[in-house]
């Protein structure tokens, strides 16, 4: 039997290696399966996202074609955002009910043994690990609708995408193409507007929705928990005003200048603030078990953290613009415009996610930086750089606001978590209005107190009507949708944007005629004067002339810090301005000789800036008094007199060229034998 064992135990060992080697062989072809079907898998994934971003991209370009044939036939009823967001709701509609799912239903698995939510989870099936990423919170009711269709996930965006991407080109293109003359002819209103209206919209809102609230709670249609900090801060979301529609309008028909300011300064700085507010709406914690009642300390903690927050971002923005406008002066980048233009787009950019990393508001920050860039960096760019950079920004700011708006449309139907309530969103736009009404009417009785040109009733009503919301609102409610209150404000949102966009947008030129506003006035100059808001006096003029529009006309904060900037920031970030060396003490001269460009001394047009849109230009004055025609560049005749602004003559101190900048104490303008007097006019 022994020797029957060891004769075949050679036999049995080649058997079980065979066993083996076939054993293997199944394993080695089952891991080669599965390895081909994760690459099938990875490619299907590539593929559907290139055909996600080619939705948007044919979205885009369809929106563009039908702009043009808008505008060729002069069609002012609908807007290019409206358009956007129709072609959006289209493709929404086919994604949503024109494909079918393309994968299996997720078994759900329970961790009750955990009390919150985990990032990333590693999972281990058969003794393979696999990473799974947390995509937000599904509502029991809901378990068994989740989104099974791969193209639908494919097309909602993570919300960072609309901060970090989308957000940046337009609020810095706000700032950096700002009509600074008639922004800070108007800068008191456009502050109070921005900041107390601002509150006042986010705190009426959030009071009226919470009594909403409460209403939806007595009738039943309340299935989750809805508190008033929630209300606030849909308050503070939906406080931010977004005109586009509007001042695309406006600046088409060339409606009046000061009207456009008031609008577009209060929808820059408004954007700025309602986020800012709703960070600080979330930051408030009360102490105690209640974590949303009311509490003193918390409310004043929540104001300070809005004030830090916001003067946070604006040092930070106004810091990056000023080390770009250091860098542009000291180095001879101009000489390389391709690298200038990189350099200052960069700069721009990261100023936002630099604010947002050091727990700032990336939005106020990038807002300021491109205020700042345009008021310093653009002096030092070249020629090509800085046609290179308006243009640039110009074409991401139209891009990224039409891909939101187009991301609207499509989120109707693609998004998985929408809540519609009827009561609240009927409560909303009452809430709305009302908000808007207390923010204009009141407001703009205070500042006519102290205001020489007054915001007329037609204004305020135009004002009132222009309270679009849009892309921030938008961006700010989707940026968190994890609870049940989110979720409903959210969608609210989306109704509130569709509404304001497509009927007060399309509504916007017979207002501008119910409301006899004027219109095909040139944003960039000034309305002719009336007969009885100047004089014309003949007698003999000096060759020295002094412009003095801007001073009489701006805002009294402005004009404090214009003297500061002029004799030393300008000098010292740009190579315009008076000499250091005649601005600066004389123990200075050091400092002054090195900081000052040597551009400087050999400009003998070192105050005409081509960027100073806010400073009167010799063009700028055409004005008709009876028989008698006075401007600024035109020839003399019998019935023509002619006031020759000697503005290239240079004055030997930094006080006489501030005196011709902006004007002298005595409010004057004399040429050639005819004197101008203008009257004092201060808007606040």
């Amino acid at each position: 039997m022994a020797g029957l064992l060891r004769r075949r135990l050679p036999l049995l060992l080649l058997l079980a290696a065979g066993g083996l080697r076939a054993a293997e062989r199944s394993g080695g072809s089952s891991s080669a399966m599965e390895e081909l079907a994760t690459e099938k898998e990875a490619e299907e994934s590539h593929r559907q996202d290139s055909v996600s971003l080619l939705t948007f991209i044919l979205l885009l370009t369809l929106t563009i074609l039908t702009i043009w044939l808008f505008k060729h036939r002069r069609v002012r009823f609908l807007h290019e955002t409206g358009l956007a967001m129709i072609y959006g709701l289209i493709v929404g509609v086919i994604l949503r009910y024109g494909t079918p799912s393309t994968s299996g239903h997720d078994k759900p698995f329970s961790c009750s043994q955990e009390n919150r939510p985990f990032t990333t989870l590693l999972v281990n099936v058969s003794g393979k690990f696999f990473e799974y990423t947390l995509k937000g919170e599904i509502s029991p009711g809901k378990i068994h609708n989740v989104e099974q269709n791969d193209m639908l996930r494919k097309v909602t965006f993570d919300p960072e995408v609309f901060f970090n991407i989308l957000l940046p080109p337009i609020i810095f293109h706000a700032g950096y193409s700002l009509k600074k003359r008639h922004f800070f002819r108007n800068l008191g209103s456009i502050l109070a507007y921005a900041f107390l209206g601002t509150a006042v919209s986010c705190f009426i809102i959030g009071n009226l929705m919470y009594g909403v609230v409460k209403l939806m709670k007595l009738v039943g249609q309340l299935s989750d928990k809805f508190y008033y900090t929630d209300c606030l801060l849909f308050g503070a979301i939906i406080s931010a005003t977004d005109p586009v529609t509007v001042l695309a309008i406006f600046n088409e028909l060339h409606a009046d200048v000061d009207l456009y300011a008031l609008l577009f300064g209060e929808s820059v700085l408004n954007d700025a603030v309602a986020i800012v507010l709703s960070s600080s709406i979330v930051a408030y914690q009360p102490t105690g078990e209640n974590t949303h009642a009311f509490d003193a300390a918390a409310f004043f903690k929540s104001v300070g953290v809005f004030l830090g927050i916001f003067s946070g971002s604006f040092m930070m923005g106004a810091v990056t613009g000023v080390v770009t406008a250091l860098v542009t002066k000291f180095t001879k980048l101009h000489c390389f415009p391709l690298l200038e233009t990189a350099l200052f787009f960069l700069m721009s950019w990261s100023t936002f996610l630099l604010a947002e990393a050091c727990g700032f508001t990336g939005v106020v920050a990038v807002l300021f930086c491109g205020i700042t860039q345009a008021h310093y960096t653009y002096n030092n760019l070249s020629v090509e750089s800085r046609s290179r950079t308006k243009q640039l920004f110009e074409v991401l700011h139209f891009l990224a606001e039409n891909f939101i708006f187009s991301y609207m449309g499509l989120a109707l139907f693609t998004f998985q978590k929408h809540i519609f309530s009827p009561v609240f969103i009927i409560g909303a736009f009452v809430a709305i209005f009302l908000g808007r009404a207390a923010h204009i009417y009141p407001l703009s009785f205070l500042l006519n107190l102290g205001r020489r040109h007054k915001i007329s009733w037609s204004f305020q009503h135009m004002m009132m009507f222009s309270g679009l919301r849009g892309a921030m609102a938008f961006a700010l409610a989707i940026r968190d949708t994890a609870t049940y209150s989110h979720q409903m404000m959210f969608s609210t949102t989306l109704l509130i944007v569709f509404f304001t966009v497509w009927i007060v947008g399309g509504g916007t030129t017979p207002m501008l005629s119910w409301l006899n506003i004027r219109v095909g006035v040139d944003p960039d100059q000034d309305p002719p004067p009336t007969n009885d808001s100047f004089q014309v006096l003949q007698g003999d003029g000096q060759d020295s002339a002094r412009r003095n529009r801007t001073k009489q006309e701006s805002a009294w904060l402005f004009r404090l810090w214009y003297s500061f900037d002029h004799n030393y920031l300008k000098p010292i970030l740009t190579h315009s301005g008076p000499p250091l060396t005649t601005t600066l003490p004389s123990w200075c001269g050091l400092i002054a000789r090195c900081l000052t460009s040597p551009q400087v001394y050999d400009n003998q047009e070192q105050l005409r800036e081509e960027d100073s849109d806010f400073i009167l230009n010799d063009g700028d004055l055409t004005v008709t008094y009876g028989d008698t025609t006075i401007t600024a560049n035109g020839s003399s005749g019998p019935h023509t007199a002619t006031t020759n602004l000697d503005s290239r003559r240079t004055k030997s101190s930094s006080e006489e060229a501030l005196e011709r900048d902006l004007g002298a104490a005595d409010h004057e303008v004399t040429s050639r034998g005819t004197r101008l007097v203008f009257p004092l006019e201060y808007n606040a």
